[in-house]
């Protein structure tokens, strides 16, 4: 979610040859310093993006990490394990805690996408995934409807809405899209038809 400067690709270059310089960023995501672990948590996340499965192993320090104070750092992490999903998915799902606590942070509204984005992803790769996480979306729909970041939301949950879902999670979603369809505006309308489209099929 953060732009990459050339120093942030070049250090992510050199953590995808090197797996001790992997494990020294996910060391410094415990460490002392707030600066240390939000650069360590952007490095990890352009990781992510490229090379996922370099990060398999360290998923538990990823999950430890959505502890942090700083949202910066929680978001970068969330970010990294929705692309840890379709690798290690068991391991992702003990991050659930985690994700809650950062949908509904009150100061990030990127923290919020980015439990969104999670949350979506892992709830669309199993029924039983889909009913674990199904109320915290619906939650999240309504509580951050408003926000400047929602429209992004609805991206994710068009990707939810896609995915092997319980079929009472398919008929909730498409209820609780149902109201923005017909009388929503622009986007907004427009992505709360397609998800209602893709419970109905």
């Amino acid at each position: 979610m953060s732009s990459e400067t050339p120093e942030d690709k070049q250090q992510i270059e050199n953590a995808q040859k090197d797996p001790q310089v992997i494990n020294g960023l996910t060391e410094a995501l415990a460490g002392g310093s707030r600066r240390d672990r939000q650069q360590a948590a952007r490095i990890i996340a352009g990781v992510a993006k490229n090379c996922p499965d370099l990060l398999v192993p360290h998923a538990a320090a990823l999950v430890d990490a959505l502890e942090r104070p700083e949202a910066q750092t929680r978001w970068e992490c969330l970010d990294a394990l929705a692309q840890l999903v379709p690798l290690d998915g068991r391991a992702c799902e003990k991050a659930v805690p985690g994700a809650e606590s950062a949908l509904f942070d009150e100061d990030s509204g990127p923290l919020r996408l980015a439990a969104m984005r999670f949350l979506c992803r892992l709830g669309a790769t199993t029924e039983k995934r889909s009913e674990k996480v199904w109320s915290l979306i619906d939650e999240g729909i309504q509580c951050c409807h408003g926000d400047l970041e929602f429209q992004d939301m609805l991206i994710a949950v068009i990707d939810f809405s896609q995915g092997k879902l319980a079929p009472e999670v398919k008929t909730a979603l498409a209820d609780r899209m149902r109201f923005d369809a017909p009388n929503g505006r622009g986007m907004l309308k427009k992505r709360a038809i397609q998800i209602v489209e893709n419970c109905e099929n």
